[in-house]
């Protein structure tokens, strides 16, 4: 079943320059996606485009039945809520715990606090924090402080999850484990899509495989690696 359509999107920033150019793509509830390519191919402003952070400069962009680009700036919180985002650099509220950077998503939006309470440790269990609740960001190791971002991410079960260089300030073992979290929620049924250039994540995980240069989709590999993109 299809979760997203892009259909000739292009992407022109002020400035001139076009990040995205014609790119037609279709994902599958359950998908996981890797976007790898060089900086500079648009890696970013797709994933910004998928959350309407940006807006497409033409095309049609369908996610979870929403039209983004048509979405009023107003609106915009009804596409947030379907789906998670998780960044290179966490954007954790230092002076909340763990248990209170995740459950600060759902208070957002006036959940009662038994159903805050119950989500909030159902996710810091899915990504092995339980045990950390009451810690501040400032306590956790980076692994730990992506774990508790995902599960800022993922609290209010989103159906897609995007992540934008999630493991680019990580070693390649606490990337490993952050790609094993993530592996599990998709098994879960969410769909993730991740740019990256963590060449050895891609390569070990062989998950579907979107490969950019300069704006234009060039490869779509159902089960790819870096290798293939280095074929393009």
């Amino acid at each position: 079943m299809e979760l997203i359509r892009i259909k000739g999107v292009d992407k022109q920033y002020n400035n001139g320059v076009t990040a995205i150019y014609d790119l037609n793509l279709k994902v599958k509830k359950g998908d996981f996606i890797f976007v790898i390519g060089a900086s500079g191919s648009g890696k970013s402003t797709l994933i910004k485009l998928l959350y309407r952070e940006e807006k497409p400069t033409k095309g049609q962009i369908i996610v979870g039945g929403i039209d983004v680009a048509k979405l009023k700036n107003n609106k915009v919180y009804k596409l947030r809520r379907k789906l998670g985002i998780v960044f290179q650099d966490f954007k954790l509220l230092p002076k909340l715990n763990v248990f209170e950077n995740v459950a600060f998503a759902l208070e957002m939006y006036g959940n009662p606090m038994s159903e805050v309470r119950n989500k909030t440790l159902k996710a810091l269990e899915l990504v092995g924090l339980k045990n950390k609740a009451k810690q501040y960001p400032d306590k956790l190791s980076g692994g730990e402080q992506q774990r508790v971002a995902i599960a800022r991410a993922i609290v209010n079960g989103p159906k897609l999850l995007l992540c934008d260089e999630p493991t680019g300030n990580l070693d390649p073992d606490t990337s490993y484990e952050i790609l094993k979290v993530l592996e599990v929620i998709n098994n879960l049924g969410t769909t993730v899509i991740m740019a990256t250039h963590d060449r050895e994540m891609v390569n070990k995980f062989k998950k579907r495989v979107i490969v950019l240069d300069n704006g234009k989709l060039v490869k779509d590999y159902e089960k790819g690696s870096y290798v293939d993109a280095e074929d393009v």
